[in-house]
């Protein structure tokens, strides 16, 4: 079945409304929704704004969360993205986030930790520092289940 482009878009287009809201609930379920269409190409600036948003750092969090819950190459490399300019405050959300998501099964952070590995080899120097850094974050965690 072939997504509706224009349709996707469109929803870009109106997260990303949102996104620029005042009221940090309001960024940060713009950032929650908006993870969803991670892979269309025009989400991913915003995306990575919300993760590092100025003003409160509930948005970096929940928009990192729910990029990271897609446990695939476009969460993964807007984080990745994130991480590799994010001051320090914001990289301990991101951090906290990455624990969060995946801190229960092994599978899926062996998963994780491969795709970062992935994006090491064809990436741009920002982007591969910051998976690197997330691959560390990554390796540092001891999930709670195991196959």
């Amino acid at each position: 079945m072939q997504v509706d482009r224009g349709l996707r878009q469109a929803a870009v287009l109106a997260l990303s409304e949102l996104g620029r809201s005042r009221h940090y609930r309001d960024r940060a379920d713009a950032g929650s929704a908006l993870a969803a269409l991670a892979d269309a190409p025009e989400a991913f600036g915003l995306l990575l704004d919300l993760v590092l948003d100025p003003q409160d750092t509930f948005v970096t969090r929940v928009t990192a969360e729910a990029l990271l819950r897609r446990k695939d190459r476009s969460g993964l490399t807007i984080v990745a993205s994130a991480l590799a300019v994010a001051d320090p405050n914001h990289s301990d959300w991101i951090h906290t986030a990455v624990n969060d998501v995946f801190g229960v099964f092994s599978i899926d952070r062996d998963q994780a930790i491969r795709v970062c590995e992935e994006i090491l080899q064809d990436s741009d120097d920002r982007l591969a520092r910051g998976a690197e850094q997330l691959r560390g974050i990554l390796a540092e965690i001891d999930p709670a289940l195991r196959p």
